[in-house]
């Protein structure tokens, strides 16, 4: 058995990843993307996890979190709910 040193962001892109469904059309991932709006909170570590598979689950540039949630869930009604898009955000609070 081999060891493989992930980080946790590392581990929850495989994780989701690994979520499959099974469809009249074949095995389908679960997760078609990822909605995200990148600031300093989630940048550097799952910013940097979703890069390193951006062609096996990619990512799209939101621009506010409304913007995601509508059209994460448009997108899973349309699939009938069989597929979804995960949304992430870092939102810092000022003062």
């Amino acid at each position: 058995m081999t060891t493989i040193t992930l980080t946790m962001a590392q581990a929850v892109v495989r994780f989701m990843m690994a979520q499959k469904i099974e469809t009249d059309n074949g095995i389908q991932p679960m997760f078609a993307g990822v909605w995200g709006i990148f600031g300093h909170g989630n940048v550097a570590g799952l910013g940097e996890a979703l890069y390193q598979v951006k062609d096996q689950l990619p990512t799209y540039r939101a621009h506010n979190e409304q913007g995601m949630a509508h059209a994460a869930i448009a997108y899973a009604k349309t699939k009938n709910r069989q597929q979804m898009m995960a949304c992430t955000a870092s939102a810092a609070r000022v003062r």
